[in-house]
């Protein structure tokens, strides 16, 4: 059996920091709940580690370093990519769920990882566990790597003693919410590297075919008129010879500018109404964000967290401050004693089924579940959203580049024709 050292409260809030052996983290925390109490924090207690039960748990220390061990500088580390920590919770999710400690999976998943950042925050994590505190606590060192969600989740997978139950779910859900955005991501990045491809090629013709051309026909027509096609595209080439850095520059501050603005409160919250607003991607984005915030609320509620500190992490991890807003007024609601379906309903923030599924869920008792549904609901519609607009924008693309590069190539041979037709004329 394995030695756990515990924090808890007892019936009159009484802080109680003692050890208790048990065969898992679970048994450990059954055993303490018999007790009457109330468990806040455990770990496990390495065999050679002292008991200081009397004493409370040690700040969470940094990694020493080992002898021989070479360190690279932070620059060069890297970050934790949402793949990786994805792999790192079904990984730790599959080793709980076998009946391992949560100290070995630790020790396992760090032996393993190849990812530097994420090597460094194991060995940290693997010390603050080993010191006593919870694996909520370690995670929470590491902000950048571990969300307010995922910390939450944790810290109440621990106080219900379903660790590996939370685990699996946000492994669960971190796949569906990369494989909805990989396909949003996939959607946007023909049209991309079309537009791409047009302007380079534009750009290639107006600076280095169309001035030769044009010297042909000055040499070959000697100054007669041009057709008007012919002539646009010459001065258009004109411009771009003349004025390109200007028009580089004009670029290049329009996305600055543009960034810079969406950095200010008016800002990005403008640029929120318009990607929800926006003819054809609105409807995307708000479907996007809806299955995003229900999935992550409902896993959330089924896990255990309360609504109202669920209601605050959805507010601050939804992406968009146009449902953001929306979400704090169904938490001031929730807080007042009211339900959720009328704010809901009242922002104009999300589509009607959503609203009345949150009723269902609320008068039956099952709002994890019917949220998780209309989650699943909007994940397909996302999808079948992402398919058809791939399908238009492909064709539409395609055409675009056909009618800029073809006008121009016709624009250059409309002269060459009247000429061909001259020298025919004269010849005969």
């Amino acid at each position: 059996m394995a030695k756990f050292r515990y924090k808890a409260v007892d019936s009159q809030g009484k802080e109680v920091l003692s050890t208790v052996e048990a065969d898992s983290q679970g048994a450990a925390i059954e055993k303490i709940r018999a007790m009457k109490l109330t468990p806040k924090a455990i770990g496990m207690v390495k065999e050679d580690t002292p008991d200081v039960a009397a004493t409370r748990p040690a700040p969470a220390a940094k990694p020493k370093k080992r002898s021989g061990e070479i360190k690279l500088p932070k620059f060069m580390r890297g970050s934790v990519k949402t793949k990786d920590l994805m792999i790192f919770t079904r990984q730790l999710a599959t080793l709980v769920d076998a009946g391992l400690p949560l100290l070995r999976g630790l020790r396992v998943l760090h032996r393993q990882t190849t990812n530097e950042a994420m090597k460094e925050a194991l060995a940290g994590m693997l010390e603050t566990v080993e010191t006593g505190n919870t694996f909520s606590e370690s995670l929470a060192n590491y902000p950048k790597i571990f969300n307010n969600l995922y910390v939450n989740m944790v810290k109440a997978g621990e106080a219900g003693g379903v660790l590996e139950t939370v685990l699996n779910r946000l492994a669960e859900f971190m796949e569906k919410a990369e494989k909805i955005k990989n396909k949003v991501k996939g959607a946007m990045t023909y049209p991309i590297v079309v537009l791409t491809a047009a302007v380079g090629i534009v750009v290639f013709l107006m600076l280095a075919v169309i001035p030769k051309f044009q010297q042909i026909f000055d040499d070959l027509m000697g100054g007669e008129g041009m057709p008007a096609l012919t002539q646009f595209v010459i001065d258009l080439s004109e411009w771009v010879q003349e004025y390109w850095m200007f028009g580089l520059a004009v670029v290049v501050a329009l996305v600055v500018g543009i960034k810079i603005f969406k950095k200010t409160p008016m800002g990005s919250y403008l640029s929120d109404v318009i990607a929800l607003k926006a003819p054809g991607f609105g409807e995307l984005t708000q479907k996007t964000v809806v299955a995003r915030l229900t999935r992550t609320l409902g896993t959330l509620l089924s896990s255990g967290v309360p609504v109202l500190q669920a209601l605050g992490i959805v507010k601050d991890t939804t992406g968009n401050q146009v449902i953001a807003k929306a979400l704090q007024s169904v938490h001031d609601s929730v807080k007042e004693g009211e339900g959720m379906t009328a704010p809901l309903g009242a922002s104009g923030a999300f589509p009607p089924m959503v609203v009345s599924m949150v009723e269902v869920g609320e008068e039956t008792g099952a709002l994890p579940e019917m949220l998780i549904r209309v989650a699943n609901t909007y994940d397909d519609e996302v999808d079948n959203a992402v398919a058809a607009m791939t399908s238009i924008i492909e064709p539409i693309m395609i055409i675009f580049l056909a009618v800029v590069v073809g006008g121009i190539v016709i624009a250059m041979f409309m002269p060459l024709i009247s000429i061909i037709g001259t020298i025919g004329q004269q010849g005969s």
